[in-house]
């Protein structure tokens, strides 16, 4: 850790107070740390993402009212729960954090965080980056208190921030007045009500210490950093992905490590695989895990084209790097489904035609800005359902492809993380997005518990299919030992409709990403039928129908 700091921070100052500022916060922590977390993943773990307030009922909190869903209906999928920021926000809901250290008392307070964590393993937001226009330290900022002095980014506007990386078309600097009613131009990378903070400033990093030290105090197993790519910045370079970014990292596993061993950090970075990967580190000094952000484009990609090339080749370049590391897989998120990581793998032209094909169906597109001044689709929005499928589509078909999908995210080498509204069968959400205005609405229903609760069980609703059919499929990955995070990847030589692959050299997970039946030659011999629990042998060759899958294991 001191060499980190003095890395960092090379003023000698600077790094004497870090250092002992840090020391005593990890004595302290520590003392109070009794809790033991699991020493490592399995094919066991598998997580909900989902918001804190995703269910509500009238008079209740609703952090009460989701662990009695969770309890009714997924602690026998999901032994991890990941709350996406569940704290006192402005905007984005819930990435312009207000207070880092309360919770939302629209959704509860600590105490039902903790009653939550009773249920399940958890995983808190560190949304480390920015907070609120609105938070305490900004209007601290604003009125020139001392303590909040250089906590934030001012720039000159003449300064030439072209080289600058823009994830969003909104500026990259925002005006604020002072109260001393002087203009102060601070950097917002995201929006003007997130403001970034000043981590050169090392009172600032270490009051974020201080933040992630209380979430693992509060019991989070798990801490998703957001948006940490863009953490550091600096005049004359893109300011993304900075070797100082990624000692801060460093430093913040450090310190984890040493209070509560067993806690993972994931990185949250939707940028090419080279550059994702690399928030690894040396496989044991960074994050644990990083977001597998090409899965999504390129499982989608796959079905509606019917061609599973570009997955196939990505997929065969995918292992975990060391034993102590891993993807965390997805397929849906809060946010929309991201472009920029499948850039360098599919070709713009293409990117370009299955966003227009997706925009025919219903899908709506948010872009970013390039340095040239041009724009470019950053993520589509939309539910993964409705992304998967045509708006004409029967619900059979919608069902079929959307469990094919699955059967990936389930499959592929890491540990898969399911959004809630994946698992409810949510639809696009278009009244939300006319309320809000906001685009990424459309995946983001909230549900009252009654009614969902009679959507889930009213047989033959989509609804209803989905939740089952998932849920059985989860239950079926949690069961097979080759399935284990870290066990090996083969990817299959098949044609360019079909996707397999085969983890530990004992499973074969064969997909037919097309509407024409295949066939895909596999090794002769007894084999058991996962999904069906029933023997069957192959003789050279097996067939699938349209979307069809199938996890064989040999005898």
């Amino acid at each position: 850790m001191e060499q980190l700091i003095q890395e960092i921070f090379p003023k000698q100052a600077d790094a004497t107070f870090l250092n002992q500022a840090i020391t005593e916060r990890i004595d302290s922590y520590k003392n109070k740390n009794s809790r033991t977390r699991k020493a490592q993943w399995d094919q066991d773990d598998v997580f909900l993402i989902t918001y804190g307030d995703q269910f509500y009922r009238e008079g209740e909190s609703k952090l009460t009212t989701f662990k009695e869903i969770y309890q009714k209906f997924f602690s026998d999928t999901f032994p991890i729960v990941h709350f996406l920021p569940f704290f006192p926000y402005s905007s984005d809901d819930g990435f312009s954090v207000i207070d880092y250290e309360q919770v939302n008392p629209e959704l509860g307070d600590w105490a039902d965080i903790q009653a939550m964590n009773r249920e399940a393993r958890l995983m808190f937001d560190f949304v480390c980056n920015h907070m609120s226009a609105k938070s305490n330290w900004f209007k601290g900022y604003l009125e020139n208190q001392a303590i909040y002095k250089d906590f934030f980014i001012e720039v000159d506007p003449a300064t030439d921030l072209s080289m600058v990386t823009r994830p969003r078309t909104s500026p990259l600097l925002s005006a604020f007045i002072d109260e001393a009613g002087k203009t102060r131009n601070i950097w917002t990378t995201f929006s003007d009500d997130q403001i970034d903070l000043n981590f050169a400033n090392p009172k600032v990093l270490l009051r974020m210490i201080d933040v992630l030290l209380f979430y693992v105090d509060q019991g989070a197993d798990f801490i998703r950093l957001d948006a940490v790519g863009f953490l550091w910045k600096k005049i004359g370079t893109s300011s993304i992905h900075l070797a100082e970014t990624h000692q801060v990292i460093q430093l913040f596993r450090s310190i984890v490590d040493e209070v509560a061993p067993g806690t993972v950090l994931i990185t949250e970075t939707n940028v090419p695989h080279k550059e994702n990967i690399s928030y690894l580190g040396d496989g044991t000094n960074e994050a644990q895990m990083v977001y597998q952000f090409p899965l999504p484009p390129l499982v989608l990609h796959a079905i509606r084209t019917g061609n599973a090339s570009y997955l196939q080749k990505w997929a065969s370049e995918v292992q975990p790097p060391t034993r102590e590391t891993s993807f965390f897989n997805f397929l849906a998120s809060h946010d929309g489904i991201g472009m920029n990581p499948i850039r360098g793998i599919i070709a713009e032209e293409e990117i370009l035609n299955l966003v227009a094909d997706l925009e025919k169906e219903g899908a709506l597109v948010n872009y970013k800005q390039n340095p040239d001044g041009s724009l470019s689709p950053y993520e589509i929005n939309t539910t993964y359902m409705d992304a998967l499928s045509n708006q004409a589509d029967e619900d059979d078909l919608r069902v079929k492809r959307f469990m094919l999908a699955h059967s990936i995210l389930l499959t592929i080498v890491g540990i898969p993380a399911v959004y809630v509204q994946s698992i409810l069968g949510g639809r696009n959400y278009y009244e939300g997005v006319e309320r809000t205005g906001a685009n990424r609405t459309i995946n983001r229903e909230k549900y009252e518990a009654s009614e969902i609760g009679h959507s889930l069980t009213e047989t033959g609703s989509l609804n209803n299919l989905v939740y089952h059919q998932l849920q059985e499929l989860i239950q079926l990955r949690r069961e097979e030992e080759a399935f284990h995070p870290n066990h090996p990847m083969r990817v299959l030589a098949t044609s360019d409709a079909t996707f397999g692959l085969v983890r530990n050299e004992e499973v074969y997970a064969l997909h037919n990403m097309s509407n024409q039946t295949q066939t895909i030659s596999l090794e002769t011999g007894a084999y058991i039928n996962l999904l069906t629990k029933t023997d069957c042998q192959i003789e050279e060759a097996l067939t699938l129908k349209p979307y069809d899958f199938i996890w064989l294991k040999k005898l």
